[in-house]
């Protein structure tokens, strides 16, 4: 930064399981002459409940969306210092985006007042819980676990060592009914449509109701899948048992 000066600094991630030290990057902004923008897509939702490093005090903008932790409608949003207010609403209305979707802002309000909720923080903290959890089982399984852990609602693993690329692991794993989705890792070889990890996160089975149980189950079939990943058997298996359990966690048990 004090080499290049740059005009902002991004502090932001979409695959990283630790905390971010947003007053940390606030003094390298400092240093450099720099504004600063956080990112907060993923961890909105842990930040809100009060489970995350909070970049409101050290940033000139946060930009988040508002349908991953925060568990909202799709869409986003941008906060900024009062300062910069006018030019950023100059920019959005009406270059970039034109009539309000009046339905998107009401079901974001609803998200807002639900983020309020002791039940909300709750929920983030068997996310976390979930996570760890997850985290901590494939590590005892023999994967490798980018950091050794997580902080966050995510787990990245890195899968050089077990032979696969991400690719071929997502795959797999979707043949069984479990969603993740191919990452590429710190210095990855591989290109990212390839990629040699994967992201999983917990967020999604925590709403429907999967606790500690159930993720010992998700991280043992996670890890019969990619050792078995080649073998058909074992992914009709694999998916019959995750289909079980899903019929037990209905994601609308209230219309039942």
């Amino acid at each position: 930064a004090l080499k290049h000066k740059p005009k902002l600094i991004i502090a932001g991630w979409s695959a990283y399981p630790r905390d971010l030290d947003f007053k940390r990057f606030k003094k390298i902004a400092t240093k450099s002459n720099s504004l600063l923008l956080a990112d907060i897509a993923h961890p909105s939702g842990l930040i809100a409940a009060g489970l995350y490093s909070n970049p409101i005090p050290y940033c000139d903008f946060v930009t988040t969306t508002t349908h991953k932790t925060l568990r909202g409608p799709r869409g986003g949003m941008i906060m900024m210092k009062e300062e910069h207010a006018k030019i950023i609403n100059s920019r959005v209305f009406p270059g970039t985006q034109g009539g309000p979707l009046m339905n998107m802002i009401a079901a974001k309000a609803v998200a807002f007042k639900e983020a309020l909720e002791d039940s909300f923080k709750d929920y983030q903290k068997q996310v976390l819980i979930n996570s760890r959890l997850l985290a901590d089982i494939l590590i005892k399984n023999e994967f490798q676990c980018i950091t050794g852990g997580t902080d966050t609602h995510l787990v990245l693993l890195d899968l050089r060592e077990s032979g696969l690329t991400g690719k071929e692991a997502e795959e797999a794993l979707s043949e069984a009914g479990i969603t993740t989705n191919k990452n590429a890792i710190p210095f990855d070889s591989q290109p990212p449509t390839i990629a040699s990890g994967i992201r999983i996160g917990t967020p999604g089975i925590t709403t429907r109701g999967m606790k500690e149980d159930e993720i010992n189950q998700i991280a043992n079939l996670i890890t019969k899948v990619l050792k078995n990943h080649k073998n058909n058997n074992v992914l009709k298996s694999c998916k019959k048992e995750v289909n079980d359990l899903c019929s037990r966690f209905p994601i609308y048990s209230y219309l039942l």
